[in-house]
């Protein structure tokens, strides 16, 4: 039974993969790397990236952006660039649906909070969260803790932006995977496959353009305000000759989708020309590269960066999320602060697991607990533990 279709020599291939920490007989049905996108399917943390938040806490609409839609975009992306250019779509899709699995709730003030309060502790990261969740958190297996998850995979998930070491490393190894890493080498020095890399530039492009749907939507800046910014305002302009009278929210949804086919098509272009350049004959060779090998033209690069510093100044910082952002830093930092020093408060499944109060074992507890709350299980939480009158009710 053939189960994948052919794929250019620099691709990861099912058949050489590396296999697994804990060895498993091999589907006859699928690859291993499907069954590496099925077990996340089906996993608790992915189930509650729905009521998880990407910019706008869960309960602000019905109509904004989560973590798990946001997800889906991310996989739909990565899938259908990798299918362009001869890569193994099933391992970009389950790297997509994975890169939020350790996000806190709401999003990253609710990461900076955490951040913030695991600092004495050895720090918080939410790519090394990801791989805890993966590894060790979900419990839903006899044989093993966490998904048993393929190597090409596990890279994926803590290298899909780059090195974490050497000379193009990010500046540091997170703990989480400091920590993994002595059971399982993931050459954190090298850049991950080209799988990885399409996936992590999928993200870029998801949630540039839905932030921008988003936004509008939601008010914080309209289509006027969009006229400078470079690739946006001259789509929307080119929508509006087109179609004139065309009421707004068409206006948007034509627009977002001319801007993600822009960048997804110099997306390909950029990489197919450094693929011809770097001339790779396995997936070893993309890793060993000194730059990535999916990558935005110089051009487009610049237009994203204009496009992210538009969000920052607009959106990002309007006084509006500025209102929801510090309403959830206070809810992760109030409810770490008791919940370390009373361990006792935590739910019974994981109070048996705590140590003292105040130990670096409780907060990375307290932490795991937390970073895997939906923004309106925090929320409830936290009136739980802290609003008087739900207490005594």
């Amino acid at each position: 039974m053939t189960l994948a279709p052919p794929f250019a020599s620099y691709a990861c291939m099912p058949e050489t993969s590396r296999g697994r920490l804990h060895a498993e007989p091999e589907s006859a049905t699928r690859t291993c790397f499907q069954r590496d996108r099925d077990r996340i399917i089906h996993s608790a943390a992915f189930r509650r990236l729905e009521y998880k938040t990407q910019v706008f806490v869960n309960h602000e609409g019905d109509f904004f952006r989560t973590r798990l839609t946001h997800s889906l975009e991310v996989s739909q992306i990565a899938r259908s660039v990798c299918r362009c250019l001869g890569l193994n779509e099933d391992l970009a899709e389950a790297l997509a649906l994975a890169h939020d699995l350790g996000h806190p709730p709401f999003g990253h003030a609710g990461e900076d909070a955490l951040k913030e309060t695991m600092t004495p502790y050895g720090g918080f990261d939410h790519n090394g969260q990801s791989l805890r969740v993966v590894t060790r958190l979900e419990e839903r297996y006899a044989a093993f803790a966490g998904l048993n998850l393929t190597w090409e995979t596990l890279e994926g998930v803590v290298k899909h932006n780059g090195p974490l070491t050497g000379p193009n490393g990010r500046g540091g190894v997170p703990r989480a995977i400091a920590e993994y890493a002595r059971d399982q080498d993931l050459e954190l020095s090298t850049y991950a496959s080209a799988e990885a890399q399409v996936a992590a530039i999928a993200d870029d492009i998801a949630y540039n353009n839905h932030d921008i749907d988003d936004g509008l939507r939601a008010g914080l800046f309209s289509v006027d305000d969009l006229a400078d910014v470079p690739l946006v305002g001259p789509i929307f302009a080119a929508v509006r000759a087109a179609y004139p009278g065309l009421d707004e929210s068409r206006l948007i949804h034509e627009a977002v989708r001319r801007m993600i086919g822009a960048m997804v098509t110099d997306l390909l272009e950029e990489t197919r020309r450094r693929i011809e350049a770097s001339q790779p004959k396995g997936a070893d060779d993309i890793r060993r590269l000194d730059r990535p090998v999916a990558a935005f033209s110089a051009a487009m690069a610049a237009n994203d960066a204009a496009l992210k510093a538009f969000l920052f100044k607009n959106m990002y910082r309007h006084y509006k999320l500025n209102r929801m952002t510090s309403k959830a830093r206070r809810v992760v930092r109030d409810l770490f602060g008791l919940l370390i020093s009373e361990p006792e408060c935590l739910p019974t499944e994981w109070r048996v697991k705590a140590a003292g109060p105040d130990t670096e074992a409780t907060a990375q507890l307290v932490a795991d607990y937390i970073a895997g709350m939906t923004d309106r299980y925090a929320l409830d939480e936290h009136r739980r533990l802290f609003d008087v009158q739900a207490r005594t009710s």
